[in-house]
């Protein structure tokens, strides 16, 4: 047995993982774990699935999984992206361990770090130690971005109050909530080997693997912190186009004349070309949509929520009859707006719909974020070095 599972010896064990689980080797975690459950080291007890399911299967947002028996592994597959999101006393039956190994993208909407928060939750209750196999926030660990989250407006795309681009590991984000939501929770957290907070994705030399079908690369994760408010609108995000929230459009836009607006605003680290493009599914399938497709000239002073907003102020005084809100339903809330939802605080849906100036919004956002990052228990939560 690899010495590196030395602490699952003789346990029976649930595991939280997805296709993008994999070592340095390429392997899924399952590849490396099996033969230990095969030769009776540890017992693989059932293993947990986020939304998109273990294996990447489903396309959309908002698209359930049931859980199954895995013909391959012949383990006992139990999702965690439906009727059911926490897991239950019954799914955790004979577990003695939990394990969680997701890849997160370090944003409040992207709802893999809700998951972790309610496998930690249902296994602080039935008193299960948690393992977290740490892994890089791929949007670095050191820019933060408000607004933070209204506990009022808790949803699955954000269940405790942190702003929306935490800056924050998985591990983090773990004992954080360990330190304030769950303080009876067994929590250990397996850290990453050498990593920089300051450092992209791209810097760290590991492999990127799509942790969920829209979301195809490192680029894709960086814009996605401004461009899921889209969700929210009856605006297409890019789904079902090959570069999905760094394209956006809507039949209705003007393109040229919507990246001469939003170019002028001179966003800090971003530049806006005009692009057509036809989706093949979600909105707008198979109609032509002008819009634009983001570049990112400066990651280092670009701020992606700031940018969403500024889209959405120009997108609601600019096209005054065509733009909307979506309605509820929205990642299971049916009594409050999906934009209140994912911006997080009703007072920056009142601002865009007012046109309040963008450097007031930003001074705002800014100070909710670093309100959070001076929590003592925020502090207390980190692992690398800043």
């Amino acid at each position: 047995m690899d010495s590196s599972w030395d602490f699952l010896r003789g346990k029976s064990v649930g595991l939280v993982c997805n296709q993008a689980t994999l070592a340095s080797d390429y392997r899924h975690i399952l590849d490396h774990l099996l033969p230990g459950h095969q030769r009776g080291e540890f017992n693989l007890a059932a293993i947990f699935g986020p939304q998109h399911g273990i294996w990447g299967h489903t396309q959309d947002n908002m698209i359930e999984w049931e859980g199954y028996r895995d013909p391959k592994t012949e383990l006992l597959f139990h999702s965690l992206y439906g009727e059911v999101r926490e897991p239950t006393d019954a799914m955790m039956a004979g577990i003695e361990h939990l394990v969680i190994d997701l890849p997160d993208i370090g944003t409040r909407y992207y709802t893999f770090a809700w998951t972790m928060a309610l496998c930690l939750k249902a296994a602080t209750k039935l008193g299960i130690p948690v393992t977290i196999l740490d892994r890089p926030n791929p949007l670095n660990g050191v820019q933060i971005e408000g607004p933070m989250l209204d506990p009022s407006l808790a949803s699955f795309v954000g269940l405790y109050p942190v702003p929306t681009r935490h800056g924050l590991s998985l591990g983090e984000m773990a004992r954080y909530l360990a330190a304030s939501e769950f303080p009876s929770a067994d929590v250990r957290v397996i850290e990453c080997q050498g990593w920089d907070p300051c450092d992209a994705f791209e810097q760290t030399g590991l492999t990127w693997a799509m942790p969920s079908p829209n979301m195809p690369t490192p680029d894709t994760a960086l814009v996605y912190p401004g461009m899921c408010l889209l969700e929210a609108t009856n605006v297409s995000e890019g789904r079902g186009t090959t570069r999905p929230f760094e394209m956006f459009g809507a039949p209705w836009i003007d393109a040229v004349e919507f990246c001469q607006r939003l170019n002028a605003l001179h966003l800090p680290g971003v530049s806006f070309r005009s692009v057509q493009f036809e989706p093949t599914f979600h909105k707008f399938a198979k109609e032509v949509c002008q819009g634009a497709f983001i570049h990112v000239t400066d990651r280092a002073v670009f701020k992606p929520v700031l940018m969403g907003v500024a889209i959405l102020q120009q997108l609601f005084h600019g096209y005054a009859g065509k733009f909307a809100w979506k309605e509820p339903p929205y990642e299971y809330v049916w009594d409050r707006d999906p934009i209140d939802i994912l911006l997080g605080q009703y007072w920056l849906r009142e601002a865009i719909e007012q046109g309040t100036d963008l450097g007031w919004i930003e001074a705002k956002m800014d100070a909710e974020a670093q309100e959070f990052w001076d929590r003592p228990e925020l502090k207390s939560s980190l692992i690398y070095e800043r």
